[in-house]
């Protein structure tokens, strides 16, 4: 019970923190919004070819994922930092708060960020662009929050290794930038070099896309479908687990 209630109590200060920071409120909401507008226009240019699924439709569904999957890894990471620098971390762990609380109540906080976001670009997708799937828009949404709370929980992790912002923001290029090159969206997996095609086993952002991609492809789930929204879910725990372990109670 102690747990549920610092937990809650984390949850309820980073909502009220996020409510006065309306710039952090843009960068999560409207700023995937206009990337997809950007993605939209920048195919609309680009022939089609007959009876195959359109350039936007190949890549958007994938993007839907990725977009929340930044966002939040890097508005976390630099937020926790923050904490840090403040002073504010500290206060709070030398409280009886447990680390697994503190990281339980900013994971929740960020995941209703990550839900609206989801939601929102997931409205203008499918609503507005008119982008098609075999499986259902529903199926999408609830694949981006989970891929959104990995970004969560893979941001925790690595603020524990960061002292300023600015190395907080370094970890996105390192963490952030080869997952996107391997993870089959610019090529497939198979025509990959075998070092690559095995990097890409263990980087989560791969099974991420791979789950997204089953949606589109397959009007019912999958097996494979779920075996990647199992791995996803293990990555997003073991993120948490390992940031709580790492997170520190006294800033050096």
């Amino acid at each position: 019970m102690n747990h549920l209630r610092t937990t809650t109590a984390t949850f309820v200060r980073v909502l009220q923190q996020l409510r006065a920071d309306p710039r952090t409120i843009a960068l999560l909401l409207a700023i995937p919004l206009v990337m997809l507008v950007l993605l939209y226009y920048m195919f609309a240019a680009m022939p089609e070819v007959p009876g195959q699924p359109t350039h936007f439709d190949r890549v958007a569904t994938a993007m839907l994922g990725i977009i929340p999957f930044i966002a939040m890894f890097l508005v976390t990471s630099i937020a926790m930092l923050r904490e840090r620098s403040s002073g504010t971390l500290e206060r709070v762990l030398a409280t009886p708060m447990s680390k697994g609380s503190l990281m339980g109540g900013y994971t929740l906080a960020f995941a209703l960020f990550a839900a609206v976001q989801a939601a929102l670009t997931c409205w203008l997708a499918f609503g507005g662009f008119g982008l098609t799937i075999a499986g259902s828009a529903g199926g999408v949404i609830g694949v981006c929050i989970l891929i959104g709370v990995l970004g969560v929980a893979l941001g925790l992790l690595c603020s524990a290794f960061a002292q300023t912002e600015f190395q907080a923001v370094q970890f996105m290029p390192a963490i952030v930038f080869p997952q996107l090159f391997v993870c089959g969206l610019f090529v497939p997996r198979d025509q990959m070099p075998d070092w690559m095609q095995y990097l890409s086993d263990v980087m989560p952002l791969t099974y991420a896309v791979q789950a997204l991609q089953e949606i589109r492809d397959h009007a019912a789930p999958t097996g494979l479908l779920w075996r990647d929204i199992g791995i996803l879910a293990a990555f997003t725990v073991a993120a948490l687990a390992l940031g709580a372990v790492t997170l520190r109670r006294r800033t050096p």
